[in-house]
């Protein structure tokens, strides 16, 4: 879960700061797995989906807990990995519009390739001449060579690459050819478009499917080319006389993901109707349901160590990730003991999968409270989590200080002084360097150092993220990782200066005055009032109106405070102030467009939440009915 402060700068792009609420390791895929990549030589399958983390398991059956590792770098939706170089470098492709370059291995991110301009969708690999493309929503395919992105580092990291044009819409899949010499890209426009990678010549464009193109698969040579759509339909294409040879009807709904064995022969296939199936292609006639997923597949990983393969993977909506045996499947096709009435439901050849990944839960749904500060979210195991960003008293915050006073804290300050509390530049108050020196040769340097707010930590584990308001990612890091030398660089040249201003400065942002009217409400029977423009601090509780419109202007009279009483009983201050707080939330409501206020909410909360619209502020008061 994120929260996020932005702020304009003068003349500048808008910066946008996130954090993560999270635990230290997240061991489970959460809200969707996307890809999938198996490693058969060290027996390790790679996850990557909707949490924006790619995971490695080990797939040996004896391990009681298959999590290796989380490699984190992202900050979107990770929509695609292909392991390439004998499984020693990963590639990924996200909505946050990169693509990275991993250590399979020791699972590091090596390199972030900015080029596309929109999420990424889909990659495709050629293995024989270790070649990448990456292709989204920005309508562009891209060509990478893999030797190359993984001779690039951090700091130098410009990489040119050829690009392939004529999309004419947002690009969902993406296929190559073992050889690298054909590419085939699936989009919203329904056509399949091919090109040569080797010249960057388009060849051809194919023309059948009625809805976007969402899985590709080609064959060794790149005559002959697969597509799953969501029109429900699997198509087999020969790209050397330029049409459609088949057609299956297999699916209820669309299909999303495609798998085929290494001869060409046998398609698997899954989608929107949580079934999958294995087709023969020569006849289509001969299809197994080999099992029911709970929720509509999104990717499939075939377990290429035999032929026909022993097994198959399967990622769905859900959290978990499923292998499903597909020992007996070649009996299923030569004894001719299936059903070749396509009409007839068939009976799944697994019930159970073999091995589960076991996901965890969600978020499924959020509400902002009436204090405007607090977040209410409930996961798919019904937990519940909040976060905040807003001026408040300390008191309310739940932070007492030592001298009795009750400061106004802005939370969202706080925060971000606490998100980069191990950065060096925020450690030492510029005004305090030369004190500093002096006390560093007394031995009291560490008393001057301030470090973080002084009233909360986040946990060191916290991923931070700078980002354009739109969404394009800067940088990212976890909150420890800020003192290090290579992050502080970045971090100089990233942080916005009304960050600076926060948390090197230390300079909160003022308090704003709201003007606005206040009025009886239209049911209190009272006259309005002659229009007074009064004005407040954007942060003054609704209580402190609610007192004034007690006290001022209904006016009442409090008969425990006439009543007769020694000079010695008299309330304090402090006292009176309290009862008449009491008193006022009793007595009266307060009310903006009709919706009444939460004597918690500050003004601006009110102005910007509930009244909306252009104008000065205007409030209503009535006495609530005995």
């Amino acid at each position: 879960m994120a929260t996020h402060h932005r702020q304009n700068a003068a003349g500048r792009r808008k910066v946008q700061v996130s954090y993560v609420i999270r635990d230290e390791v997240e061991k489970y895929n959460r809200n969707g797995v996307n890809a999938l990549q198996l490693d058969p030589a060290l027996n390790r399958l790679f996850t990557a989906g909707r949490d924006s983390i790619i995971r490695i398991w080990s797939v040996y059956q004896h391990k009681q807990d298959p999590y290796i590792a989380s490699m984190e770098h992202h900050t979107d939706w990770v929509n695609d990995i292909v392991l390439c170089c004998n499984g020693k470098t990963l590639i990924s492709a996200s909505s946050d519009t990169t693509v990275k370059v991993w250590n399979a291995h020791k699972g590091f991110c090596m390199s972030t390739l900015r080029t596309h301009k929109d999420y990424v969708k889909a990659l495709a690999y050629a293995k024989d001449k270790e070649l990448v493309a990456s292709a989204g929503l920005d309508r562009q395919i891209f060509l990478w060579d893999v030797n190359t992105l993984t001779a690039l580092t951090a700091s130098n990291n410009t990489v040119t690459t050829s690009s392939l044009s004529g999309n004419k819409d947002s690009i969902y899949s993406l296929a190559m050819n073992q050889m690298g010499t054909v590419i085939v890209s699936g989009s919203t426009e329904k056509v399949l478009r091919v090109w040569d990678p080797r010249t960057c010549a388009k060849l051809m464009k194919l023309k059948g499917h009625t809805d976007n193109v969402k899985s590709l698969l080609l064959n060794r040579d790149g005559t002959q080319c697969l597509s799953g759509s969501s029109d429900g339909t699997i198509r087999l294409w020969s790209l050397g006389q330029q049409r459609c040879i088949a057609t299956y009807r297999v699916h209820d709904e669309g299909v999303w993901a495609l798998q085929v064995n290494e001869a060409f022969t046998h398609v698997y296939s899954g989608g929107r109707d949580k079934k999958i199936y294995c087709t023969d292609l020569r006849n289509p006639d001969i299809r197994v349901l080999i099992c029911e997923e709970k929720a509509p597949v999104l990717k499939m990983e075939l377990d290429r160590s035999a032929d026909p393969p022993p097994a198959i993977w399967v990622s769905t909506t859900k959290s978990s990730v499923n292998k499903w045996s597909l020992k007996g499947i070649h009996n299923f096709r030569t004894s001719g003991e299936y059903d070749n009435d396509c009409t007839t439901p068939l009976t799944p050849l697994c019930t159970q999968p073999e091995q589960v990944i076991k996901g965890g839960a969600s978020i499924i749904q959020c509400h902002i409270l009436n204090d405007k500060r607090h977040i209410l979210t409930k996961d798919t195991n019904n937990n519940v989590a909040d976060c905040f960003a807003a001026w408040v008293s300390a008191k309310d915050a739940g932070f007492s200080s030592s001298d009795g006073s009750d400061p106004k804290l802005n939370l969202g300050g706080l925060l971000l002084q606490a998100l980069l509390e191990f950065w060096p530049r925020t450690r030492i108050n510029p005004m305090d360097e030369e004190e500093n020196e002096v006390n560093h040769v007394n031995g009291e340097q560490e008393n001057r150092v301030q470090k973080g707010n002084g009233y909360f930590q986040v946990p060191p584990h916290t991923p931070v993220i700078f980002g354009e308001a739109g969404g394009r990612t800067l940088f990212r890091l976890l909150c420890r990782d800020s003192g290090g030398e290579t992050e502080s660089m970045l971090l100089n040249e990233t942080v916005p200066q009304w960050v600076i201003d926060i948390t090197v400065d230390k300079n909160m942002p003022k308090f704003n005055k709201i003007p606005f009217y206040l009025q009886p409400h239209s049911s209190s029977g009272a006259k309005t009032l002659k229009k007074d423009r009064l004005s407040a601090s954007d942060m003054l509780q609704v209580r402190k109106v609610m007192e004034h419109v007690y006290e001022k202007i209904i006016n009442l009279d409090n008969e425990s405070q006439t009543t007769s009483s020694s000079a010695n009983d008299k309330p304090g201050e402090q006292e009176k102030e309290e009862d008449m707080a009491m008193l006022a939330e009793e007595k009266i409501e307060l009310m903006c467009q009709d919706q009444v206020l939460d004597p918690n909410m500050d003004l601006r909360t009110v102005k910007h939440f509930i009244w909306k619209s252009g104008g000065d502020l205007t409030l209503h008061y009535r006495q609530k009915s005995t």
